[in-house]
C-alpha cells in the first residue's frame, strides 16, 4: 500500500503527459533548418468550353519552359476522350491549345511538366 501512495503523483503525471495533444508538448529546438522559398513554375492556363469545342490559352512568366498537355474528358460514353502531345511553353509565352468532342464535354483539364 505505501509503495502505491509513493508513486501515485508519478502515475498521474505519466497519465497527463499521454493524455496531452502533440501540439501542446513542448519540442526541441535544435538544429535550425534552412526555410526555402518555394519554386516558381507552370503556365497559367484559361479554358474556354463552348458545347463540343474548348479552346485553352496558356501564358508562362516564369523563366523556366513548361509542357503544357490538354486533357479532354467527353460526357458520351462512346464518345472518344483525347489527351494532347506535350506542347513547349517558352518564358513568356503564350500558346493556344484546342479539342473537341463529337457532343458535349464532360470536363477539361490541362497538365504541366518540367
Amino acid at each position: 500500500m505505501r509503495l502505491s501512495r509513493r508513486f501515485a503523483p508519478v502515475f498521474a503525471a505519466a497519465a497527463l503527459v499521454m493524455a496531452l495533444p502533440y501540439d501542446a508538448v513542448p519540442h526541441a529546438r535544435g538544429g535550425h533548418e534552412k526555410l526555402t522559398a518555394p519554386e516558381l513554375f507552370g503556365a497559367e492556363c484559361r479554358t474556354t468550353v463552348t458545347g463540343s469545342r474548348m479552346v485553352a490559352y496558356c501564358h508562362n512568366p516564369y523563366p523556366e519552359t513548361d509542357h503544357v498537355s490538354l486533357h479532354i474528358e467527353c460526357a458520351r460514353w462512346w464518345d472518344i476522350d483525347t489527351d494532347s502531345a506535350p506542347v513547349d511553353t517558352a518564358p513568356a509565352a503564350t500558346v493556344r491549345l484546342a479539342g473537341r468532342c463529337w457532343k458535349e464535354i464532360r470536363s477539361v483539364w490541362i497538365s504541366h511538366e518540367k
